[in-house]
């Protein structure tokens, strides 16, 4: 019994029992709710035993006794408490009992045979109870993080640090933020790793969209942590080096408020190091376009973004503004796999984006419409750029006006600057792919190519531009505004 139970625990003692007993048996608690059970016959009928276990566990419960039996016209139900102590009436404690159900005549030695299994089930039971609660903290920890790293990167940073002050280490800032991928089952290993490259210092979150990443946002200064590790500049190299396998992307230093601009910032510095020996890449400098458009760009924003900004559900149940406004900032920057950041049907998100697309009159369906509204989205979100006074329709230019200024257009001479790297074909075959509105299959059809050779493709120019493109958070937003720009100009 006691092997049995080091080497399969409680299931593999309660189907030696159900074997022996050719029918039922299960750890159930006070109350007769069956948490554990197996099945020694096949022509047992596992709800009927089932159910006069838990119809004996609840008299053992009410009687106090130290065991119990109870007979019915074909099968018998043996019950012991695990946890050794009889029960009395008096006690709230409702400890595990352990049942066998057996047809009649029972098998000669099933009740010793259920004594000599208690103690060691017992010992089995405890310990996976330990291990069970441990998972569910484990688990409640990690969505904590989780919702922080959302509320950080919806810009709720009050709330994010109320949240956050429960757990450790505290929030930096300033941060650079790393996006760790890994090979499948490793997360939580290269997780213990990263904790101690950065000497504890470093928030870790598993990322909700992608199951083989891990979202780091480390302390942007250049001290070592309390075992003189590795500090944010050089976790990234430290990580690669030390996971034969894992690839590690690099943000620039920014304020805890920017946190989702840096982490799109790694991602396409995710991109690049997949291809680079090291393993490992930091995000080039390159400006933010809402940084660039300045007053009128913002009174444009308002001024799109007003039928979404002031919209009331007719319902209580339906969502508002500022659900509305998170569900179409969460799809642009990750498509389909919003479903699993915003934990919600995809349904749902569907309902939503027609919603938000009746609202601002727009197709989303088109990348000249998504990259207008993201570039809204993310001027709304830099308070340096809000208007001193009420937005107006009337005293805004549409998105080219925006995309005239002097600060865009050198904004979008810098995006496109590396072009030329990716070869003749570079440039027709990025305009091509979004004017095919990001669309492999249709790409290659008007290059004249296969859909592999089209991705190739686009996989080159993602090591050229430093940016992803095929995978989201992509740069394809960006790169629509750079080409409207310069074709304004033009």
């Amino acid at each position: 019994m006691y092997r049995l139970a080091r080497t399969g625990g409680s299931p593999e003692l309660l189907r030696r029992l159900a074997r022996r007993a050719e029918g039922w048996a299960g750890i159930l608690d006070g109350e007769g709710t069956v948490l554990q059970a197996a099945a020694g016959s096949v022509r047992w009928p596992a709800h009927e035993a089932a159910g006069l276990a838990a119809s004996a566990a609840r008299e053992l419960t009410a009687r106090g006794a130290g065991s119990y039996s109870l007979d019915t016209e074909g099968s018998a139900a043996l019950l012991l408490p695990l946890d050794r102590a009889p029960l009395d009436r008096t006690s709230e404690r409702r400890g595990p009992v352990l049942a066998v159900v057996a047809p009649k005549p029972l098998p000669g030695g099933l009740a010793t045979l259920m004594a000599d299994a208690v103690m060691p089930l017992a010992l089995a039971w405890a310990s996976e109870s330990v291990e069970r609660k441990r998972r569910r903290v484990d688990l409640a920890e990690s969505r904590s993080r989780e919702a922080v790293l959302h509320l950080l990167m919806t810009g709720q940073l009050s709330i994010a640090r109320q949240v956050a002050g429960a757990l450790r280490p505290k929030l930096p800032d300033p941060v650079r933020v790393c996006v760790v991928e890994c090979s499948g089952g490793q997360r939580d290993e290269v997780a213990r790793i990263c904790a101690e490259a950065s000497g504890g210092r470093t928030w870790i979150v598993r990322c909700p969209v992608y199951a083989r990443h891990l979202i780091l946002i480390v302390p942007a200064d250049e001290e070592a942590g309390e075992q003189g590790a590795e500090s944010g500049r050089s976790l990234g190299p430290a990580v690669a080096g030390l996971v034969d396998d894992c690839v590690v992307g690099v943000s620039e230093e920014v304020r805890l408020p920017d946190t989702a601009t840096a982490y799109q910032q790694a991602f396409h510095a995710l991109a690049v190091a997949r291809g680079l020996p090291g393993r490992h890449a930091r995000f080039g400098t390159a400006p933010e376009p809402a940084l660039v458009v300045g007053a009128a760009g913002a009174r444009w924003a308002d001024a799109l973004l007003a039928p979404l900004l002031t919209h009331l559900p007719r319902r209580s149940q339906d969502p508002g503004s500022q659900e509305l406004s998170a569900t179409v900032a969460s799809w642009l920057a990750f498509s389909s796999h919003a479903t699993q950041h915003l934990k919600i049907h995809r349904n749902t998100l569907a309902a939503r984006l027609k919603l938000v697309g009746e609202l601002l009159g727009l197709d989303l369906n088109l990348v000249a419409d998504q990259a207008a509204v993201d570039l809204a989205l993310r001027i709304r979100a830099t308070p340096a750029l809000r208007p001193s006074r009420p937005w107006g329709a009337a005293e805004t230019g549409g998105l080219d006006t925006v995309l005239r200024s002097p600060g865009v257009q050198d904004w979008a001479v810098q995006q496109l600057r590396l072009l030329g790297r990716a070869g003749p074909m570079g440039e027709e075959t990025l305009r091509t792919w979004l004017g095919c509105e990001a669309q492999l299959a249709p790409t290659a059809s008007a290059l004249g190519i296969s859909v592999p050779g089209a991705r190739k493709r686009l996989t080159r120019i993602e090591a050229v531009l430093c940016r992803s493109l095929l995978r989201t958070p992509s740069a394809r937003y960006d790169l629509w505004l750079a080409f409207r720009a310069v074709d304004l100009a033009a």
